[in-house]
């Protein structure tokens, strides 16, 4: 291959998402104070960093943002979003976590709250609102602004 069909190969930018459920209801933050999305609900997530696997972020960010520990070996694959135009979702539910959630970055977050899945609040970022409908009907892959 030459160098400028590698130069050009497509690359994505990947986060990870994790799905914290108590009785049927899933914990989320309201960002506040991050240029992307204020005021609206989303899971704990954040993107994947150099040398990192996609279970050991996620066990990251639900400690940074939550407070909680979650093993790596706990996050079961739930689904994979491909978002445009550059951006791959992968989302985890996390089987078990030792800790209490509660809003670990208040500069980045105004409140916590508990939904169910079936009814996720009106102002819930689009993608991830879009993924657990997703993965309630048992898609393990979904598309976004395509």
């Amino acid at each position: 291959m030459d160098r400028r069909a590698a130069r050009d190969r497509f690359r994505a930018i990947v986060d990870v998402h994790v799905l914290l459920v108590r009785d049927g209801e899933v914990l989320m933050g309201r960002r506040s104070g991050t240029g992307y999305a204020d005021g609206l609900w989303h899971l704990p997530s954040g993107h994947l960093e150099a040398g990192e696997s996609a279970t050991e972020a996620a066990a990251r960010e639900a400690r940074e943002e939550v407070g909680v520990r979650v093993d790596p070996a706990d996050l079961v694959f739930a689904h994979v979003m491909h978002r445009a135009p550059d951006r791959v979702g992968i989302f985890f539910v996390a089987e078990r976590w030792a800790g209490e959630p509660y809003n670990a970055e208040p500069d980045k977050c105004s409140e916590l709250g508990w939904f169910p899945l079936d009814r996720l609040p009106q102002d819930t970022v689009g993608y991830p609102a879009e993924a657990l409908r997703g993965i309630g009907r048992g898609e393990a892959f979904g598309l976004y602004g395509f």
